[in-house]
């Protein structure tokens, strides 16, 4: 039941449809030229108004270049089967059927500049650093990342958060995890250990790919998931998508140390702060949940933390500004805009 369409309904993630919808009629009607008289205002207020330290710092963290770069001069698609890499002018790149809501999250942002600028952009789930500098979504998160430039992309999937009205307190003292195994070597460690769990409500969503059978479970809407007081936040292809609104709840997210990062800087994350870290082969699982069962001053304390840490990123405007200033940046160093005297 959970697999029909009752549950695209319930399922408490937001309607893709409207989503897309809404952005492509946003994209025709209003011309492009309008965003760009506006661009040189926007990144004055970036570097000077009042948040223009913490504007930055951000922008800083997600654009590492420091040095000058050519984008590779000729227009190409290359294509694999987990990634496609775009290298061309803005005005060329064209939406893909299965990258619509990169197309439209950056566009968001490059409708503010020359259509003419060169860029090379890899959408999708990237775990592995370019060749070259590039606009992805996701990172690596070593000390040679730099050609990895972030920008917020598939936001839709990734920067939803909820209003939990169930305190830490009063959900029962219990774990769950759903999710896709793929080639997930995390996920299927941890299903190998706590897949029959008693204490715990683990399973694996979607089509079966080659996993046990007993491992199969229905899914749960998001809704469903706040009834735990521990929820499991496994990366998969890159990071886990689900942390975001996990931080966002009045549950504890529980993961090991973060080997991928998107804009939601899980670099930054510090684990027995912003959620409960655990080793990377689960050995300490059981240990960590009955800890913060007995500690809930604690567990409240990372939730509190976990909240402050999502605000952050509600403020619209200001995430705009510090995505162009990203943009600016790449373009400056890029040698295509005037530098920064």
């Amino acid at each position: 039941m959970h697999d029909t369409l009752i549950y695209k309904l319930t399922s408490g993630k937001p309607n893709k449809l409207l989503y897309f919808t809404r952005g492509l009629i946003g994209a025709t009607i209003i011309p492009r030229s309008l965003y760009r008289h506006r661009l040189a205002q926007l990144l004055a207020e970036a570097a000077s108004g009042d948040e223009a330290d913490y504007i930055r710092n951000r922008a800083d963290y997600y654009c590492r270049l420091t040095k000058p770069f050519a984008v590779p001069s000729d227009d190409s698609t290359k294509r694999d089967r987990s990634w496609l890499l775009y290298t061309g002018p803005l005005g060329g790149y064209r939406r893909n059927t299965f990258h619509t809501a990169y197309y439209l999250d950056q566009l968001e942002l490059t409708r503010y500049f020359d259509p003419s600028l060169r860029w090379q952009f890899c959408p999708g789930d990237v775990y592995f650093t370019p060749q070259s500098p590039t606009i992805v979504k996701s990172r690596l998160l070593t000390d040679d990342n730099s050609n990895s430039v972030i920008l917020k992309l598939d936001k839709l999937r990734h920067f939803m958060f909820v209003n939990d009205p169930i305190p830490f307190t009063r959900k029962p003292h219990t774990l769950i995890f759903r999710g896709k195994i793929r080639q997930s070597r995390l996920r299927t460690a941890f299903m190998e250990r706590f897949g029959s769990h008693p204490g715990f409500d683990c399973g694996v969503v979607g089509r079966n790919e080659g996993c046990p059978e007993a491992w199969m479970k229905p899914k749960k809407t998001i809704r469903e998931h706040l009834d735990y007081k521990f929820i499991m936040a496994i990366e998969g292809n890159d990071v886990a998508s689900n942390l975001k609104w996990v931080m966002s709840s009045n549950s504890l997210a529980v993961m090991p140390r973060p080997t991928c990062e998107t804009w939601f800087m899980e670099g930054r994350l510090r684990g027995g702060v912003h959620y409960v870290e655990v080793r990377d082969d689960f050995s300490d699982l059981e240990e960590k949940v009955a800890y913060y069962t007995a500690h809930p001053d604690e567990a409240e304390q990372i939730i509190h933390n976990a909240h402050e840490w999502v605000a952050q990123f509600r403020n619209t405007r200001r995430e705009r500004l510090i995505g162009l200033t990203v943009l600016d940046r790449y373009f400056k160093l890029s040698g295509q805009l005037p530098g920064d005297e």
